[in-house]
């Protein structure tokens, strides 16, 4: 959520804004409804205290006097009751499309429709060549045994699967080495609710604009997590924390559960596109400087590049376009990683700052030496998330005959194996 003070002051810098993050927000109809809301609160305030202060003083009066201070109390009290449904309609009216206003991007952040104009940054060793016919990694989990997809569909439904094996070791190495890296760096790992209740979804800015895309448990009015960056964003919601604690720097594991309702049917086969995932994310809280913000950004962005470079994956940084920022993001880079089969570079990681968006919504604020309170900035970044990122582990390191090496960082986590083997039926 935007200050609204800004929002009248710049008007033209949210259109702006909203243009090249191509969504569709009308920032004339919210500064229309925001003055009638000023309006119509200055006449209930203006009731409010006409009713208090004449109420005060009737038990001074008597007579006449007493009997007109009791007309204007009721005169106060018949505006009041005309006006305050109408101010909280206005006022509810004002807060939903408060909602829907988008951050505006940062200058750096380039034009674009889709990831296809992101612009890459750097890269990190070039796309696997094979002198072999390679296969892809649902055919190499599979001849591997470390996946069951078809029993998981039988029980759960589509988008679906079971690891295991070598392929839960995988995934628990994974997880293993990214916390002990970010651990050194700094990181508090912590693990989080996977339900939280509304507050914190449209705290965070996944509501409104992404509740399709949210599994909800009706019976208890919780919505299941599709990141810990919800529970650790919220973990400080109606704080004010002190200059001497910040950055706060988390790193939390969970399981994730996406609905992927605007898929469309794109991506189903394989790990790319799931129901449930694991996923250890990080989040920083910091003050609301924009250098400092750049400064944990690039941390952020520079933990996961440690990572991907320590398991030796072709991978590339890209700065997102206007079009593939969500709404409460000023700046996004994306981490994507070569995957043979789809023969590109495809999305494993975004870097996101928010500035004071998610803060705002959620009241998490910062009191500096000077005693005054601010309202934080808040980033976020994945670390790793499986099964994902075990598509362009299993096809990069795929062997001829058949059998995947196992990056050696992960070996000491996985009883020092080397090689995943292929299966006899």
């Amino acid at each position: 959520m935007l200050d609204i003070a800004f929002i009248r002051s710049n008007p033209e810098i949210i259109k702006e804004g909203i243009r090249k993050k191509r969504m569709n927000t009308d920032i004339d109809e919210l500064l229309s409804v925001d003055e009638e809301v000023r309006k119509v609160r200055g006449e209930v305030e203006a009731f409010r205290a006409d009713r208090n202060r004449i109420s005060k003083d009737i038990p001074k009066l008597k007579g006449e006097e007493k009997d007109q201070a009791l007309a204007k109390v009721k005169a106060a009290k018949d505006g009041l009751s005309r006006f305050e449904p109408e101010l909280k309609k206005l006022e509810e009216q004002f807060e939903k499309l408060m909602l829907m206003v988008p951050n505006p991007p940062l200058s750096i952040v380039p034009e674009g429709e889709s990831d296809d104009d992101n612009v890459e940054v750097r890269h990190f060793g070039e796309p696997t060549k094979f002198d072999f016919q390679p296969k892809d990694h649902l055919e190499l989990a599979e001849s591997l045994d470390i996946v069951d997809m078809p029993r998981a569909v039988k029980f759960a439904g589509a988008r679906m699967y079971c690891l295991k094996n070598e392929g839960a070791l995988l995934e628990f190495a994974l997880f293993k080495f990214a916390l002990e890296l970010l651990v050194s760096r700094g990181f508090q790992p912590m693990i989080v609710p996977q339900l939280v209740r509304r507050e914190a979804m449209i705290g965070t800015g996944f509501f409104p604009l992404g509740e399709e895309d949210t599994f909800y448990v009706e019976k208890d009015d919780l919505y299941l997590i599709g990141t810990s960056e919800v529970p650790l964003v919220s973990y400080h919601m109606d704080e004010i924390l002190n200059e001497k604690d910040l950055p706060k720097h988390y790193c939390g594991y969970s399981s994730c559960f996406r609905r992927e309702a605007g898929s469309y049917g794109r991506d189903t086969r394989g790990f790319y596109r799931l129901h449930q995932f694991n996923k250890v994310e990080q989040v920083i809280i910091c003050v609301n400087d924009p250098e400092v913000s750049m400064v944990e950004h690039r941390l952020l962005l520079s933990n996961s590049e440690a990572l991907m470079q320590a398991l030796g994956l072709p991978h590339r940084v890209a700065l997102a376009c206007g079009a593939e920022i969500g709404q409460g993001q000023v700046l996004k880079h994306e981490i994507e990683t070569w995957m043979p089969s789809r023969n590109r570079y495809s999305e494993t990681h975004s870097c996101s700052s928010l500035h004071e968006f998610q803060s705002r919504r959620l009241r998490i604020r910062w009191r500096g030496k000077n005693s005054k309170v601010n309202y934080c900035h808040t980033l976020n970044n994945t670390a790793v998330a499986s099964p994902r990122i075990l598509i362009p582990l299993l096809e990069n390191f795929q062997n001829e005959d058949g059998s995947v090496t196992i990056p050696e960082v992960l070996r000491p986590y996985m009883t020092g194996m080397e090689r995943i083997e292929p299966k006899s039926k």
